[in-house]
C-alpha cells in the first residue's frame, strides 16, 4: 500500500498559485484552486496565462459591494488586474475560509478557497440583498473545505 503525504504548507513557506487559460480563452482557471495554509502565511499569484489578465479578488462588501466570503475580522483584498508575469501576495493571519474571484472571469468559474489553519464552524447567514450575488458557476467551483482540509492542495483544471 502508497502512503502520500498530506500536501501542506508549513512554517514561513509562501505558498504559490497560478492563474491560467487556453490560449482561446475557453477557459480560464487558478493552479490550485484550494489551499490549506498555517495563519502569517504569504500566498502569492502569479499571472501565468500569456493571453488574458487576471485579478484576484476577496468576497468582501467593500470590494465591489460583493458578499462576504472571508472571515468578518480579516483584511480584504484586490490585486488589480495582473498582466501575464506579474504577481500579487497577501499575508493570511486570521484563521478561517476565504474565498476569492478573478472579476473578468468570475463568470467563467475562475475562483478559489483558502483554508487558513482551523476554521470553526460559522453559521449560515443572510446575504444583503443589496450585494451583487455570485454566480452558480463560481459557487460551483469552489472546492469544499474538508477535501482542502485533507489533501492540502486541491487541483481543479
Amino acid at each position: 500500500m502508497l502512503f502520500f503525504p498530506q500536501a501542506r504548507a508549513t512554517g514561513n513557506d509562501i505558498i504559490d498559485v497560478e492563474m491560467h487559460g487556453k490560449d482561446d480563452g475557453a477557459h480560464v482557471w487558478f493552479d490550485p484552486a484550494g489551499i490549506h495554509v498555517e495563519p502569517g502565511q504569504t500566498v502569492r499569484w502569479t499571472n501565468r496565462d500569456p493571453g488574458n489578465s487576471h485579478t484576484v479578488t476577496s468576497y468582501h462588501p467593500d470590494v465591489f459591494d460583493r458578499p462576504l466570503r472571508i472571515p468578518a475580522n480579516a483584511k480584504p483584498w484586490n490585486s488589480d488586474y495582473l498582466l501575464p508575469g506579474q504577481s500579487f501576495s497577501v499575508t493570511l493571519t486570521v484563521p478561517g475560509v476565504y474565498d476569492y474571484y478573478c472579476v473578468p472571469h468570475e463568470h467563467a468559474g475562475m475562483v478559489g478557497r483558502i483554508v487558513v489553519g482551523t476554521p470553526q464552524p460559522v453559521a449560515p447567514s443572510a446575504v444583503d440583498p443589496s450585494l451583487t450575488p455570485l454566480p452558480d458557476v463560481a459557487l460551483n467551483g469552489f472546492p469544499p473545505v474538508d477535501e482542502i482540509i485533507a489533501k492540502g492542495i486541491v487541483r481543479r483544471v
